[in-house]
């Protein structure tokens, strides 16, 4: 990660599953799942889909670090010294998200395993990122400490919320909360790796700046908006299609349209035995 291109491969990782989430869960959402036999088989398969990507990711993640030209190459300690041991906090940091990944393919697949362990899994591999990184930028100069310290936020967040799911599951609240802050810390990557290592040639920032550092904490809430932007935009994409597929398809969607066509086929009952009485 030591450089512009090691930002932008796990930022990449992080947006694409964040928008994948911003799309699956309002679709979940909708089609309240459990009434449709045959959407349930689809999105188990999705299910299942994603996590062997997510899994693939980390193991792309893994192998960047370790077999780039100047990585350790699988080798931890040599001639009595450590080797590369930034690459493998990175490559630990990958390790976890594709156990969590492993471990969604397993409870998907084999019935006795507990539902809830996905997501304890997934919580606890969001934790080790960002414990790692609160160990990782220590005698740096002080706008790398501060920028590589605000995805903390995000990151300790992110595990209470995941965690928050083994008990609530399927809380579209906390899902929905869950992929803004994936959103969030793929965008961050990013603009991590356009301050520290800027591409293109331009000018290096000044790392002892503080207005920088005030910069980059209010550039940080800014990538929030976006995210929390994006997240909200793909729910009502999703809900004003799903609308119009139901109304081409002479169905109705959930909620207040469901409650309102039942109320109508008893009122027409109760017409109904009206006129028989009469």
């Amino acid at each position: 990660m030591a450089n512009f291109k090691g930002h932008a491969l796990p930022g990449s990782f992080f947006f694409i599953i964040g928008l994948w989430w911003s799309v699956k869960y309002p679709l979940k959402y909708f089609h309240q799942r459990g009434k449709k036999t045959k959407l349930n088989h689809l999105q188990q398969r999705l299910e299942l889909i994603e996590a062997a990507v997510r899994t693939l990711f980390s193991v792309i993640g893994i192998l960047a670090e370790q077999f780039v030209p100047d990585g350790p190459h699988l080798h931890l300690y040599h001639e009595n010294h450590w080797v590369k041991l930034m690459n493998w906090q990175h490559s630990t940091m990958y390790l976890f998200f594709g156990v969590s990944g492993i471990v969604d393919m397993l409870t998907l697949l084999i019935t006795h395993i507990p539902l809830g362990l996905d997501r304890l899994i997934m919580a606890v591999a969001v934790f080790i990122e960002g414990f790692l990184f609160y160990y990782h930028v220590r005698d740096r100069p002080p706008l790398d400490q501060h920028i590589h310290s605000l995805l903390l936020f995000s990151l300790f967040g992110g595990s209470i919320s995941v965690a928050l799911e083994v008990i609530f599951r399927d809380n579209i609240v906390l899902e929905l909360f869950r992929t803004s802050l994936l959103i969030f810390q793929g965008t961050w990557f990013w603009q991590i790796g356009f301050v520290l290592f800027p591409p293109f040639g331009t000018p290096e920032w000044d790392q002892n700046d503080k207005a920088n550092i005030m910069f980059i904490t209010m550039c940080y809430c800014w990538h929030y908006l976006v995210a929390l932007c994006i997240v909200a935009i793909n729910y009502s994409l999703v809900y004003c299609l799903l609308t119009r597929v139901k109304r081409h398809g002479g169905g109705e969607i959930i909620g207040i349209q469901k409650l309102k066509s039942d109320h109508t086929y008893q009122t027409a009952l109760l017409s109904g035995s009206d006129e028989e009485k009469d």
